[in-house]
């Protein structure tokens, strides 16, 4: 039963996050795959409720087809909260006496998965449900950011997020991980709960339009930087480097496009966004932009930029990689593990090597660039094919464990 609460919090959205990609492509997978062990979400007294496939398929469609093509924005926002509140409803009415009922009829024990660390800080509707259904745990756990870095979470984050790895720690029967990074990062966790179940590394996949036109031949050359505007992203280098650029350059200075929604400690980025007068023109925000929007953007850039402080997976790194665009980014554990030895790796201090990639891979003839393509040639992105073929093992490894007969 995989809980897509946070699914069900973005109705109206018409961008996605990392972690809105992943539960979307479990969501996908399991439609697509007819799985009959349904659906599963936190209702509004903090309750698990169970929701059918049919009930939720109508929903999962919507949703995407708002983030692949922009259909939110042309009116279809109202259409999707009705469905959301629908469900809303159902996991209300569906409460754990529901769930305990429903799952007595079936011979394996059900197993609750939850891959976007939604409500997780709550530990007992979880334990509730272990408890009287018999139910197994099943946690994605995507980094420890707000714990490592809690200056760039909001206030409390850090302790909020550390509940939830505790829940993780203590009631997991199994964990995935994107990254090995993550699982060392972990690991002191489960050492304190005194439990060792089994973790398996599964990196994500990519889903990005198969088709998109190729860059026009002539046109000025520009770079993407695709990610939520933040304090942890680092936009604030950029924006200071581009503001030099265009001092020294004019208009003969590459250009920046900012691709995400403004987010959280990001004052110092949207001050110079909006009344600084050499970036007019030079840069460009993009916030709300559809996936079949943003694939062609992210394939006719010189490079993607990702500046980082702090990662755990990287998924534009793995989306530019895919569609044969070369990327500077930050040099950190996690964005190494990702993309290997193809991208660049710059400390996310150092604006000097920042500007001199840069001002290398904006030239026509770069041979800087050339050198990444030719290393990306060999370069195969992660496919999600991968990932749940992984995760389809851990889970028959977890029910067979819970079977009296190892069946």
């Amino acid at each position: 039963m995989l809980d897509v609460s946070r699914l069900i919090s973005r109705a109206g959205r018409s961008a996605a996050t990392g972690i809105d990609r992943v539960e979307l492509a479990y969501a996908q997978h399991l439609i697509a795959a007819h799985n009959e062990l349904g659906f599963a979400a936190v209702n509004a007294v903090g309750g698990i409720g169970c929701l059918a496939g049919a009930e939720v398929e109508p929903y999962i469609a919507a949703l995407s087809a708002a983030w692949a093509d922009g259909a939110a924005r042309r009116g279809d926002q109202r259409h999707i909260r009705r469905l959301a509140l629908g469900l809303r409803t159902r996991a209300l009415l569906r409460g754990g006496r529901w769930l305990r009922a429903h799952q007595q009829s079936q011979f394996s024990p059900p197993i609750y998965l939850n891959v976007s660390h939604f409500r997780l800080e709550a530990r007992a509707p979880i334990a509730r449900i272990k408890r009287d259904a018999g139910a197994r745990f099943v946690y994605l756990i995507h980094d420890l950011i707000p714990i490592r870095f809690p200056e760039y979470a909001k206030p409390g984050q850090d302790r909020r997020h550390r509940r939830r790895i505790e829940t993780a720690a203590a009631l997991s029967d199994a964990i995935i991980v994107a990254s090995s990074v993550t699982r060392r990062e972990l690991e002191p966790y489960l050492r304190r709960a005194g439990r060792s179940p089994p973790i398996v590394v599964a990196p994500f996949g990519c889903r990005l339009p198969a088709a998109t036109p190729p860059p026009q031949p002539g046109a000025a050359p520009y770079f993407v930087c695709l990610g939520t505007i933040e304090g942890r992203k680092n936009h604030l280098l950029l924006l200071q480097l581009w503001r030099q650029l265009a001092a020294d350059l004019g208009t003969r200075a590459p250009r920046l496009i900012l691709v995400g929604q403004r987010g959280n400690f990001s004052q110092g980025s949207i001050d110079l966004l909006e009344r600084c007068p050499t970036l007019r023109g030079l840069v460009v925000e993009r916030n709300d932009l559809p996936d079949r929007e943003m694939a062609p953007l992210l394939q006719g850039a010189r490079a993607l930029l990702l500046p980082s402080f702090a990662e755990g997976f990287g998924f534009p790194l793995i989306e530019a990689l895919a569609l044969g665009v070369p990327a500077l980014c930050s040099d950190l554990p996690a964005l190494r593990e990702t993309g290997g030895d193809v991208p660049e790796f710059i400390d996310p201090l150092d604006s000097v090597r920042w500007r001199e990639a840069i001002l290398a891979y904006a030239a026509p003839a770069s041979a800087r660039r050339d050198a990444q393509l030719q290393r990306l040639a060999g370069w195969r992105p992660p496919q999600w094919e991968d990932h749940f073929a992984a995760i389809h093992r851990l889970l028959a490894e977890v029910a067979g464990a819970a079977s009296p007969a190892g069946q």
